[in-house]
């Protein structure tokens, strides 16, 4: 049993290789790439409308909902790098179920380069949203002794946030291979099943996390108030 998909190689020249975390993480994008192209190819913005378009618009609003739930008036900004960071964990999860199948998210690299796009997400939403000055001055509130620690605070939750999927995600497909080894095979099934919903309860997590650190970066307290503003509903128009 393989601990991380870092250790199945496929090929390899000299320092260059190609492992399973690499190969799934490339093959789920370009599934993900193909079936959004896929759905989105015969939209309508007419009365008549598909049922998949419907169902596709109500996900699409849930999702908008919740980001704003979470602090951010005008979802719509960050609808693309929220759904995309929930849709490929989720994915990686769900597509366990195919045999063969190695979830990228189980590779410490993997989730390590999500944390990072969170990382670098988040101050480039606080500028677009503040500016430059205001978005650095914000690292000095209340007071400039705040500066190392908030500093300090950004690259811990970052560490955070890698570790914390990696290690949910890794731990749930060993317990599994554990258990095929010593019980019946019924009983670890139950647990795949269990473990899809914990990835799931994970795309979650990982995702409202991201959206509540671009909220307290763009210092949105009070959305229904800005989405009332006529000077931002006119840019954002």
């Amino acid at each position: 049993m393989h601990l991380s998909p870092d250790e199945i190689i496929y090929w390899q020249c000299g320092a260059v290789k190609l492992n399973a975390t690499l190969a799934f993480t490339w093959a789920l994008m370009a599934a993900l790439a193909v079936g959004s192209k896929l759905i989105t190819r015969r939209l309508s913005t007419g009365l008549e409308r598909s049922r998949w378009q419907n169902l596709l618009e109500i996900i699409v609003s849930a999702i908008e909902k919740q980001v704003r739930d979470v602090g951010l008036a005008h979802p719509r900004r960050y609808l693309a790098f929220l759904g995309t960071l929930f849709l490929f964990i989720a994915s990686s999860s769900l597509c366990t179920v195919f045999p063969g199948f190695k979830p990228p998210t189980g590779s410490l690299s993997t989730t390590v380069a999500l944390a990072v796009c969170v990382f670098v997400a988040v101050p480039l939403f606080g500028i677009w949203r503040l500016g430059v000055l205001k978005y650095l001055a914000s690292y000095m509130e209340p007071t400039f002794i705040m500066l190392p620690f908030n500093i300090i605070s950004e690259v811990s939750r970052t560490l955070a946030l890698a570790v914390r999927l990696f290690g949910n995600m890794m731990s749930g497909e060993m317990i599994v291979g554990i258990l095929l080894t010593i019980t019946p095979f019924v009983f670890p099934v139950v647990l795949t099943v269990l473990g899809l919903l914990t990835g799931m309860v994970q795309a979650y997590i990982f995702s409202v996390l991201a959206a509540v650190y671009i909220a307290a970066a763009t210092h949105v307290h009070n959305p229904k108030h800005e989405a009332a503003s006529p000077g931002l509903t006119t840019v954002a128009h």
